[in-house]
């Protein structure tokens, strides 16, 4: 069973883009994408800077848009499965026929451009903390006032908050983390801090007119699997200052039976967490597309077992 994940935001790098642009057709179907939400997507992916694409209302539509890219340029595949992790869960919302490509990457854009307004409100951000006990430390970032904004799962929790909180937090790691290690996004998002955004989304979100999904969308409000197209949006409008809760979806997978995991461009960071949480499930990360034959490879494997477990 084949899942297809795609990355949150702080994946982006500077230049990412650049080879993806070269497969045939791909530079005119982002400059459609560019025209479509008025943001010059080639530029901010191949040329802009690592600052220029910390920026929230660039960074998620930029995101987005590689990781629709880069899965069109697997082909024609049919994965059992998708999910994303924050704002790639409007990436998987595609990849299940929720969205079309066009509708995705104006909603992205509405949300980005609404979560760094409400960034700019309070100067917040998030930090990854790595080891410990969950419930040592989710209480640890409780007391501090912090968020857990992201749970992982594979010892990982992101905490958000004000900067002082995370400062504090550098100063008074809890018990058993290794390492706190600041994040490249520009604000804390899935807290209380993101709630001016949630009420712009429900505005974005009345004009969409979502389908069901074709395969099993697994959100990452629960980890539980939703089925109408109408319950995909509305958790996608209330995630924003929701926590994300990848261990959860993790687990799902396992449930499910999942075999295989690809995570589109950028991938690696849902990679690294699956290879630690789920041993057994072959996983594949497209950084490049010298990675598309080797994925290729392994959704063949995929469905070759696949078909030879329906014919048993």
């Amino acid at each position: 069973m084949l899942v297809l994940v795609a990355p949150g935001q702080g994946a982006q790098t500077p230049g990412f883009l650049t080879p993806w642009l070269d497969l045939p057709g791909a530079a005119d179907r982002v400059a459609a994408w560019s025209d479509a939400i008025g943001l010059d997507l080639a530029h901010y992916g191949t040329q802009a800077d690592a600052d220029a694409i910390r920026d929230t209302a660039v960074a998620q539509p930029l995101l987005v848009a590689a990781g629709l890219l880069s899965a069109a340029a697997l082909g024609d595949i049919a994965p059992d499965a998708v999910a994303g992790h924050s704002v790639g869960e409007i990436t998987a919302a595609a990849f299940a026929g929720v969205l079309d490509d066009t509708a995705a990457l104006q909603l992205v854009r509405k949300r980005g451009l609404a979560m760094a307004d409400a960034a700019a409100v309070t100067k917040t951000g998030m930090s990854a903390l790595l080891g410990g006990d969950p419930e040592v430390t989710v209480a640890h970032l409780e007391k501090l006032g912090l968020t857990p904004a992201n749970v992982n799962g594979a010892g990982q929790i992101v905490a958000a908050g004000t900067l002082e909180e995370l400062a504090a937090l550098e100063a008074d790691k809890p018990e058993g983390v290794r390492r706190v290690v600041p994040l490249t996004v520009a604000g804390a998002f899935h807290t209380r801090h993101m709630a001016p955004a949630v009420a712009k989304l429900e505005e974005a979100a009345q004009a969409l007119t979502p389908a069901d999904p074709t395969v099993a969308y697994v959100s990452n409000k629960d980890g539980r699997t939703v089925a109408t197209g109408a319950e995909v949006v509305s958790r996608l409008v209330g995630q924003v200052a929701n926590p994300v809760r990848w261990d959860l979806c993790m687990e799902t997978f396992k449930e499910l039976g999942v075999t295989a995991l690809v995570e589109v461009c950028p991938g690696g960071t849902l990679t690294g967490l699956s290879k630690r949480a789920l041993p057994g499930v072959k996983t594949l990360a497209l950084k490049t597309p010298d990675d598309l034959d080797a994925a290729r490879a392994l959704i063949a494997e995929h469905s070759s077992a696949a078909a030879d477990t329906q014919t048993a």
